[in-house]
């Protein structure tokens, strides 16, 4: 066997066994897109458990809001009801039997994810039902209501306003200045 038919068999038999190896695997997902992941086969799995069940491209945001209100029994957020001598109270004194639900701040997180995974998927931005002004009203009640029940204010963070200098302009300005003090 020549030296170059030694070369070419032994570069075929590198491409055979590198043709038969899996390709490597995709980098991980992130903690951002493994709970996107999670959430969209939760709801999808909660319309297949639907009788009848609903396909996602007839779900609506009734649907959505029965599945907010489905998730409230597996909170962790003391909700005072009316009755209860602790309601507005953000820290009470002691324990009560008023009810564990989902945080509003918890589910709104879930309906960002829910509408970026739906449109992930195919469906469209305007007949996303994650994104219907029913869910934001619904959302913006169980803020409201919490926040009465459980004594914390909910505010908006207000940004804080930016100084923008520009650089010449500023360089001018310290010229004229001292200028004027000589």
């Amino acid at each position: 066997m020549t030296s170059t038919a030694a070369a070419i068999t032994s570069k075929e038999s590198a491409e055979g066994s590198a043709s038969n190896q899996p390709p490597p695997p995709p980098p991980p997902l992130s903690r951002y897109e493994s709970q996107k992941r999670r959430d969209w086969n939760t709801f999808g799995q909660y319309l297949k458990n639907q009788r009848p069940p609903v396909p996602i491209s007839q779900c609506n945001c009734s649907h959505v809001i029965e599945f907010l209100r489905y998730l409230d029994q597996f909170g962790k957020t003391k909700v005072h009801l009316h009755g209860c001598v602790f309601f507005g109270q953000p820290d009470p004194p002691a324990p009560c039997t008023c009810p564990l639900r989902q945080a509003w701040g918890s589910l709104d997180a879930l309906i960002g994810r829910l509408r970026a995974a739906y449109e992930e998927h195919g469906g469209s931005p305007e007949t996303n039902p994650f994104g219907n002004g029913a869910i934001r009203v619904y959302l913006k009640e169980v803020k409201d209501s919490q926040s009465k029940a459980r004594g914390i204010p909910y505010k908006k963070k207000k940004k804080k306003k930016k100084i923008n200098h520009h650089p010449v302009k500023l360089h001018d300005e310290i010229i004229n200045n001292s200028k004027q003090t000589a």
